[in-house]
């Protein structure tokens, strides 16, 4: 228990604010930790600021890996329909991540994503179809673990992000772990 002047105990914080505040905490640590950094993060010039192609590629990536977690949603509605009621919001915003990333700025469209094919990636084709596990629970933990493996690798790209696409990507893995406290609440 924290105790103290100005300090609750942990059991008085309602959960919507300890996730809130465990989805920001290792974001602005990571953040704070890339400010003394002497080196530029990965795709930035050596004056500090994203070169374009950095963009472009990060933009694509997104988009790519946006449309392959529909694809799971997709799929996984297919094959258990019981559970469509409940995903589809869940869908919607990841359906809104693709357009955002899609749209926003000088954004690639997700015509023009690059195929599977063409850049390696642990994520799915949006094109190939997802396997799903037979039991619903199971299918859950995988939507909730894609979710997870992805809000991750978002938040790991931010220090190389421009800041408005960095912005972006926040708010979509913040979302991302949103809906892998939702998905487990089965």
């Amino acid at each position: 228990m924290i105790t103290g002047r100005g300090t609750v105990p942990l059991s008085n914080i309602p959960r919507r604010r300890a996730v809130r505040a465990a989805l920001v905490l290792p974001a602005a640590a990571g953040l704070l930790g890339g400010c003394s950094s002497e080196t530029p993060p990965e795709g930035t010039s050596a004056k500090g600021s994203p070169s374009a192609d950095a963009n472009v590629t990060l933009r694509r990536r997104a988009v790519r890996d946006s449309a392959a977690l529909l694809a799971r949603y997709d799929a996984t509605i297919a094959a258990h329909p019981d559970l469509a009621k409940r995903l589809r919001p869940l869908r919607a915003e990841v359906a809104r991540h693709v357009e955002a990333f899609g749209t926003s700025g000088r954004a690639a469209s997700p015509s023009a994503a690059p195929s599977s094919s063409s850049s390696p990636s642990s994520t799915p084709s949006p094109t190939s179809s997802p396997s799903v596990p037979a039991r619903a629970g199971d299918a859950l933990s995988a939507l909730s673990a894609a979710e997870r493996t992805l809000a991750d690798a978002r938040a790991a790209v931010l220090l190389g992000a421009p800041p408005e696409l960095a912005r972006l990507l926040a708010s979509v893995a913040a979302c991302g772990a949103g809906h892998v406290l939702l998905l487990k609440e089965h």
